[in-house]
């Protein structure tokens, strides 16, 4: 029997199975772990809602339970997440990738994992897993949100991204077969384009030995014992936050200013937030995740270390594409999975992936005086 604590909030490191009522904590853990990306995270929890009010709950599995020649289908949302707003899916694409893996492979999927574990992209999966009858791996590829395949663990580990299936709400689907993992991004990333901005995927296929030794293992309980936290701290949520993760906060105040545009299959730009009390103001960059806070010209966090902002009163997290002016807001920052902090994690996720010419330096509180100027 699952333990269940005094406001009826799951306990247990791993539940046997996720129903309706764990949504909203999976939602909110996701959606912290997920660097303001990964899309936003009511949406996910809706499709999730009625998948498995129609189809029951899902297990949710460790891959040690799983046989080593199973077939894994890593799956999300791609694409713009400012177009996945309002361009919303059917709720059974994923089963249309299922099919598709099936005639590519010759192979039945045995369970279904989220390729990253950040906001809707951390439930959006889930629903397909509900449709489909199969478990929910406890794993996913990132350990919260980036914005492009190639910043995966499988492709890390040396999984293929041949074949990927890319598919939409309008019944297309589409089979890319690239020679490397980056032109299985650009394809994609085109694709996504054509089909609107925003569609979903699977990618990096493989067996449960594979997904063993190259994924980010117990991402979806973590998201729930914080999402749990979260719920637990009626008086001081962000608190609680900070505390579950051992964060930092880089700033408390308003948002003062947000530029934000859509190209190339992603969302960039920066916002501005003025702190409360001293009026010190905080940039941050973005590319569908906060890639990097600058205060002063200090880089005070950026890729792979994780930036988060929230709701100041409630603890929410305010996914970028809902930052608007005025918005009370404390932003956060803590340690991305240590594979991120390696030479390969930091060659693909790193700053210079993302065309900064700063070096990574990994969350620490606020030391005055070490300034890194950015430049990109």
């Amino acid at each position: 029997m699952d333990a269940i604590d005094r406001q009826g909030l799951r306990t247990d490191p791993r539940p046997a199975q996720l129903g309706v009522d764990d949504l909203p904590v999976l939602a909110r853990g996701c959606a912290v772990m997920g660097a303001g990306g990964g899309g936003d995270p009511l949406i996910g929890v809706l499709m999730a809602r009625e998948a498995i009010l129609e189809s029951g709950p899902v297990r949710l599995v460790d891959l040690d339970d799983l046989p080593d020649d199973g077939l894994v289908m890593p799956c999300g949302l791609v694409g713009a997440p400012t177009v996945a707003i309002e361009k919303l899916e059917r709720g059974t694409e994923g089963v249309r990738l299922a099919e598709e893996v099936r005639t590519l492979t010759g192979r039945e999927v045995v369970a279904i994992m989220p390729f990253e574990i950040g906001g809707s992209n951390g439930l959006i999966p889930l629903t397909w897993a509900a449709r489909l009858g199969l478990p929910y791996v406890d794993a996913d590829g990132m350990g919260r949100a980036f914005p492009t395949m190639p910043q995966m663990t499988m492709n890390i580990a040396g999984v293929s991204s041949d074949p990927c299936i890319i598919a939409d709400e309008r019944l297309n689907t589409l089979v890319i077969r690239a020679a490397s993992v980056g032109w299985t991004e650009r394809l994609l990333r085109s694709a996504a384009a054509a089909f609107g901005g925003a569609a979903v995927a699977a990618i990096f296929l493989m067996d449960v030995a594979t997904a063993r030794r190259a994924t980010v293992r117990d991402s979806v309980s973590r998201a729930l014992r914080l999402g749990a936290a979260i719920t637990r701290a009626e008086s001081d949520p962000v608190g609680a936050i900070v505390a579950e993760l051992d964060a930092t906060v880089l700033t408390t105040g308003k948002v003062v200013e947000v530029t934000r545009e859509t190209s190339g299959g992603f969302v960039r730009g920066s916002a501005v937030i003025e702190e409360a009390g001293t009026g010190a103001l905080l940039r941050l960059e973005i590319q569908n995740e906060n890639l990097a806070a600058v205060r002063d010209g200090e880089v005070r966090a950026s890729v792979p270390d994780i930036i988060t902002v929230l709701d100041s009163a409630t603890g929410e997290v305010v996914v970028t594409e809902r930052l608007r002016y005025g918005r009370r807001v404390s932003v956060i920052a803590f340690a991305c999975d240590p594979i991120w902090r390696t030479q390969a994690g930091l060659q693909v996720a790193g700053p210079a992936a993302f065309g900064y010419d700063f070096p990574f330096a990994p969350v620490a509180p606020h030391r005055p005086g070490a300034v890194t100027e950015v430049r990109r």
